[in-house]
């Protein structure tokens, strides 16, 4: 009686019967780690062995200066006789950051650079869009811009003296040239590259023309956008020691051109290696925005 109660039935022990995989396989996905957890413990050893990478990679190259500097090495073609070593320029980074001029220079190349920025921004995504989805806008404007986008900042600088009353709104205006092109074309690019079957879909759905160009074209048009916004920065950084050549005391393109004219060589290299930090840093500023502002676009990452 007793082995009969305890022994199960015939459904029971199908019933079991049927669940044991699923309780089997339960159990094992409570044993084993989730893959999503596996690759978010192997990602910070990843990013780690990427940042050793890299910053190997710089010191690598400081090296070699160094080197090619100190050795006064002669190629014929490239010399590094007079070229200052890296010990020179960090000598005169410590006379520079003892310097109240220091934050002077630098506040002053920021705001030029983020206004000429923001004029190039705003205008290059306006004329974008324009042109992109307008062919009379295309035929009447891109001529015209095409023809200037070749001119170099350097030749701007004298029409800018004579357009613009101050040596500020000049140097503004030149930072803006460095710009607005990239970012332009980045955004024609961007429109260009739409799908015609998701504007004709939404159109099919009713959307107004205010609405297609806000949930439909900007959208989709964004991460071009982004790109040539990260692109202009960096343009604008580079205008900048022809821009503070047109006059005024402080800012970092104005402390490179002056170290030129004074012969003053660690100070020049001094001052390119502060615009490109500062163009970097500006620039990863920018794609972090983007990237933060475009949820839907990720990039495909890279193998090795």
């Amino acid at each position: 009686m007793l082995s009969e109660r305890s022994a199960p039935t015939g459904p029971e022990l199908g019933g079991r019967a049927a669940f044991a995989p699923a309780l089997e396989s339960a159990a094992l996905r409570r044993a084993s780690p989730a893959p999503g957890g596996a690759l978010r413990e192997r990602r910070p050893r990843r990013d780690l062995g990427r940042a050793c990478l890299r910053a190997l990679s710089v010191a690598a190259c400081i090296g070699l200066w160094q080197w090619a500097s100190t050795s006064r090495v002669d190629l014929g073609l490239v010399t590094f006789i007079n070229v200052p070593a890296p010990t020179e320029v960090l000598v005169a980074a410590r006379e520079l950051f003892g310097s109240p001029k220091l934050w002077l220079h630098l506040w002053s190349s920021v705001l030029r650079v983020l206004a000429g920025f923001a004029v190039a921004g705003v205008t290059g995504v306006a004329l974008g869009l324009l042109i992109g989805r307008s062919r009379l806008a295309e035929d009447t404007l891109l001529p015209p811009l095409e023809v200037l986008r070749p001119i170099p900042g350097v030749a701007w600088l004298p029409l800018a003296i004579l357009m613009f009353p101050s040596a500020e709104l000049s140097m503004i205006f030149i930072t803006t040239l460095g710009a607005l092109f990239p970012i332009l074309l980045a955004t024609i690019h961007g429109v260009g590259a739409l799908d015609p079957r998701l504007i004709a879909s939404s159109r099919s759905l009713g959307a107004r023309p205010f609405r297609l160009f806000l949930e439909v074209i900007l959208p989709g048009a964004l991460p071009s956008i982004l790109t040539g916004m990260s692109i202009g920065m960096g343009t604008s950084w580079f205008c900048l020691v022809t821009a503070e050549m047109i006059g005024g005391q402080y800012g970092v393109g104005y402390f490179t051109w002056e170290s030129y004219n004074l012969q003053r060589y660690p100070d020049i290299v001094l001052g390119m290696l502060l615009i490109g930090l500062l163009g970097m840093l500006s620039c990863a500023l920018v794609q972090r925005i983007g990237a933060w502002l475009t949820p839907w676009h990720r990039p495909e990452e890279k193998g090795r």
